[in-house]
């Protein structure tokens, strides 16, 4: 029944049309029973598939015949027992996106198209599917059973090491769901209950289409994008006192990358992460999508299109970057957190999440509800408790690991868990990023705090770390061709996360707090000046400390906001190497 289930959602996604001859992989999930650990059930999707012989690969290995099932575009794959790689198919000449594949026991399931409906606010919400957080001394998996079995439910997905499990109850309506969570949400055994308030097709988070206020061509001048690259270019292999790097794997929490662009189109096939940055991502049908846009500030070819990849252009100086974008399923910020549970327990070090939601009635600096990306009142609350055992599984098991969190877009407040989620969070793991763009002042230096402006959509106050540019080009399917501008604090979290990534290759040993700590110090500012200290809510960073200026007073920084400055961030992680305290 699971793997009927998982194969039918499966196959009903429609066929994606692709350039002709390309093959692609546009899906790749788990499926048949999701909790089964000796389970290794994968059902795929790909486009361009001919008939002929087929080699799936999996890492260094191909997959024998007798392990995969083709049916058209469809595949299922048996695979043995081994660790997390990517996936890729190789038919004659031509080679597929690569397609990172997990091991990871979390795995939820998405609803269909007739699983949801619309609540009291006019909301996507799921009538038949929601979490249990289980309280910690309880085993987890056999209290959701009991449960099941006194509800009439079934658990069918479940993320193991934060205690949940994804139930599908016996509800047809909202009344019949709404009455069970109430039931549920009273058991001694149950921390929490969490329902998503999502459609499949949302969770982006940038601007609306339409750009109010156009940027320059010059926006990542403003974070010294190209200082960096030349920095670190010149200084890791310098002949004297060249510097050893380490590999870094980052988590990109999106749907999908377009491989037709020219951006992307030199990461088809295998990539052995040696000298040069892989990406592995489902393939899209847009090059404009979000996840492309994101993805591309990574890992685009940095001449090609339209967008330009801060790692990529790393290359041959750097020890190799891996960048995988996941997102387990459609099933919302669940599936968010699913996905970046597996990430983590496969090695990654750096989590790029350019998504987050805001409460209904949450209020703008103007005083004017926010009108995007909100949830309800019952769904925040579920929600937050989810996130607050995410961070707390992340600073007992894996306290390295960092989270690189847009600000949002509703030109609303970050710091406080009645508008928005998850930067509302206070933790060394989770690092909150703005937007700003280049002022339209012409005749000042980059590191003059009125070279740039915050970008008016931005959230704002103490909660923010740091701001980057918010606007980026798109790519396109026409070599060299410069997209469309799209603009949001998604786009500038990619920026802070590219640079604690190379961060991390110069020094592996940079905890969160101490990445913190450099980037603060190392920052740039913005922001004009003051008769009188500004109120808490209208700072767009919290302000710089004089501890962050070598505790002078009178530094001219001191008090205003803080702007990405990448060079300097790169030089201050070579500078840690043996003595960040």
């Amino acid at each position: 029944m699971f793997a009927r289930a998982a194969l039918l959602v499966l196959l009903s996604i429609p066929s994606i049309v692709h350039a002709q001859g390309s093959l692609r992989i546009v899906q790749l999930q788990r499926c048949g029973d999701l909790l089964r650990e000796d389970a290794n059930r994968y059902c795929a999707r790909a486009s361009g598939l001919a008939e002929g012989q087929l080699q799936v690969r999996l890492g260094e290995a191909t997959l024998t015949a007798e392990r995969v099932k083709r049916d058209d575009q469809s595949l299922v794959l048996d695979l043995p027992n081994g660790p997390s790689a990517p996936l890729w198919l190789e038919q004659g000449e031509r080679h597929s996106n690569p397609v990172w594949l997990s091991r990871g026991r979390s795995q939820v399931l998405a609803a269909g198209p007739d699983e949801v409906a619309k609540n009291m606010d006019g909301l996507t919400t799921y009538l038949d599917l929601i979490s249990l957080l289980i309280e910690e001394k309880h085993d987890g998996r056999q209290e959701a059973e009991r449960l099941a079995e006194r509800y009439g439910a079934q658990v069918v997905g479940a993320i193991p090491p934060l205690n949940i499990y994804q139930l599908r109850l016996p509800a047809k309506d909202l009344i019949q769901r709404d009455a069970l969570i109430l039931r549920l949400g009273s058991e001694a055994s149950v921390d929490a209950v969490i329902i998503e308030e999502s459609a499949p097709e949302k969770g982006e988070e940038s601007e609306p289409t339409t750009v109010p206020e156009q940027p320059s061509n010059d926006e990542w001048a403003a974070n010294r994008f190209a200082d960096a690259v030349n920095y670190y270019q010149r200084r890791i292999p310098a002949k004297q006192a060249p510097i050893e790097t380490k590999p870094v794997r980052i988590g990109v929490i999106e749907r999908n990358v377009d491989f037709d662009a020219p951006d992307f189109a030199d990461h088809l096939g295998g990539c052995a992460p040696d000298k040069r940055t892989c990406l592995y991502a489902r393939d899209s049908d847009k090059p404009d999508n979000h996840g492309s846009s994101v993805a591309g500030i990574l890992a685009a070819h940095p001449q090609r299109g339209g967008n330009s990849g801060f790692l990529q252009a790393l290359d041959g100086a750097g020890p190799g970057f891996e960048v995988i974008v996941e997102r387990n399923s459609d099933a919302g910020i669940t599936a968010n957190i699913a996905a970046s549970v597996n990430l983590v327990e496969d090695g990654v070090r750096v989590l790029n999440w350019s998504w987050g939601i805001h409460r209904v009635g949450a209020k703008n600096v103007e005083g004017d509800e926010v009108d995007s990306l909100i949830r309800s009142g019952l769904a925040m609350s579920g929600y937050e408790e989810l996130l607050e055992e995410f961070f707390l599984w992340l600073r007992r098991e894996h306290p390295d690991v960092v989270v690189i969190n847009s600000a949002g877009n509703g030109a609303a407040f970050s710091g406080t868990d009645e508008y928005r989620l998850p930067s509302s969070f206070i933790t060394d793991q989770l690092l909150v990023v703005g937007g700003h763009q280049r002022s339209q002042k012409k005749d000042v230096a980059v590191d003059d705090p009125a070279y740039v402006i915050k970008r008016s959509s931005s959230n704002i106050d103490m909660r923010v770390d740091i701001t980057a540019s918010a606007c980026t080009r798109a790519s396109t399917l026409r070599d060299g061709e410069r997209g469309e501008v799209h603009c949001g604090t998604s786009y500038a979290t990619p920026m802070v996360a590219g640079v604690v990534a190379a961060m991390l290759s110069i020094n592996p040993e940079l905890q969160p707090d101490q990445l913190r700590m450099l980037l603060r110090r190392s920052a740039m500012t913005i922001g004009g000046d003051y008769d009188f200290e500004p109120m808490d809510a209208e700072d767009l960073t919290a302000p710089i400390l004089p501890s962050e200026r070598n505790y002078q007073l009178d530094d001219k920084d001191v008090g205003r906001s803080a702007r990405l400055d990448m060079q300097k961030a790169l030089d201050l992680a070579v500078q840690s190497r043996g003595r960040v305290r």
